[in-house]
C-alpha cells in the first residue's frame, strides 16, 4: 500500500506545531508581558496614544478671580505594527511517521524563536529610557536596587513599578542580600501570574516593587547588561495579528511549507516613567 501524507495528517501535524508555538512564545517573553498592551483594530493603520502633563492647583483668595490657566500639555505617540515570521518544512516522510513529539519539538523551536524576537525587541528599549541608573562593572546589590527604587518613586515613575534584569545580575542581588527565593510570595496583584510566574524571583517585593529575571537580556563583551526599573506604562506593545499560519505544498521537496507570521510593534510610550539599570551580569561562581 502506498504511504501518503494525507490532508488530515497534515492538519494534525500543523495543529500540534501551532499549539506548541503559541504556548511557548506567550510564556517565554516576560519583558513583553510587563508592558502596556494595545490591539490594532481591523482596518486601522495605527493607534495614537495621548500623554498629558501635570497641572498645578493654586491657593485662592475669596472674592478674587482665578488668574492662572493650566495647560493640558498633551502629546501623542503613534503605535504601528510590522510583520515578523519564520518557515518550517514538514516533509511527507515526517508526517507519515506521525511522531507527535517531533511536531511538539518543532513548535517549541519556533515558539522560542518568536519569544526571543519579541523579548529582545522590548529589552532593546531599556537603554533609551530617559535615565540610566547603575554603571558598568557595578553589582546589582540590594543596596543599589533600593537606591534605584527610591529614585523611581522620587521621580514619580508610576504606581505599577517593576524591576527586571539578567539572571546573573539577579543572582548577585540574591547573594548580596543573603535571601532565599521561594514560592512563598506569588506574583503580585496586577501582573499576569500565568505569563510571569516562571520569571518572578519569588521574594517579597522590595519596597513594594517586584523583581523579575529574563535570560533573553543581552550581555555585552564586558559582562554588563541593561535591565530596567519602570512603570507598566513606560513601554507598550501593539498587536495587530497574533501568530498566523499558512501552508503550501512543495512537490519537488516532497513536503509542505508551514509559514508562521505575527504582526506587532513595541514602543517607548513614556521614557520618563522608566530607567535603564546598567549592572554587571558576569557568570556567577558555581563551583566554589
Amino acid at each position: 500500500m502506498v504511504q501518503a501524507a494525507t490532508t488530515g495528517s497534515l492538519e494534525n501535524a500543523q495543529r500540534i506545531v501551532v499549539s506548541a508555538v503559541r504556548y511557548t512564545e506567550e510564556h517565554n517573553a516576560p519583558a513583553m508581558a510587563l508592558t502596556e498592551q494595545f490591539t490594532l483594530g481591523k482596518g486601522n493603520k495605527q493607534v495614537t496614544v495621548p500623554k498629558v502633563g501635570q497641572m498645578s492647583v493654586s491657593d485662592l483668595t475669596d472674592g478674587q478671580d482665578i488668574i492662572d490657566n493650566e495647560d493640558i500639555g498633551m502629546t501623542t505617540v503613534d503605535l504601528t505594527a510590522s510583520e515578523v515570521g519564520a518557515k518550517v518544512v514538514l516533509t511527507d516522510k515526517l508526517v507519515r511517521q506521525s511522531v507527535p513529539n517531533v511536531f511538539n519539538m518543532v513548535g517549541r523551536q519556533l515558539g522560542d524563536g518568536m519569544a526571543r524576537k519579541k523579548d529582545n525587541d522590548v529589552t532593546a528599549l531599556y537603554q533609551n529610557l530617559d535615565a540610566t541608573l547603575g554603571a558598568a562593572t557595578k553589582l546589582f546589590t540590594v543596596i543599589n536596587a533600593t537606591g534605584c527604587i527610591a529614585y523611581a518613586k522620587a521621580n514619580k515613575f508610576g504606581s505599577q513599578l517593576y524591576m527586571i534584569h539578567h539572571p546573573n545580575a539577579v543572582a548577585t542581588f540574591v547573594k548580596a542580600g543573603a535571601v532565599t527565593p521561594s514560592a512563598t510570595y506569588p506574583v503580585p496583584h496586577g501582573w499576569s501570574e500565568d505569563l510571569l510566574k516562571e520569571f518572578y524571583v519569588g521574594l517579597r517585593p522590595l519596597n513594594g516593587v517586584p523583581l523579575f529575571e529574563d535570560g533573553n537580556i543581552s550581555v555585552d563583551s564586558a559582562d554588563d547588561a541593561y535591565g530596567a526599573i519602570a512603570d507598566k506604562g513606560a513601554m507598550a506593545t501593539l498587536t495587530s495579528l497574533k501568530v498566523r499560519t499558512e501552508r503550501e505544498r512543495d512537490a519537488s521537496l516532497r513536503g509542505t511549507e508551514l509559514v508562521m507570521t505575527a504582526d506587532y510593534g513595541v514602543f517607548e510610550l513614556d521614557g520618563s516613567k522608566g530607567a535603564a539599570l546598567l549592572y554587571d551580569a558576569a557568570v556567577p561562581t558555581h563551583s566554589a
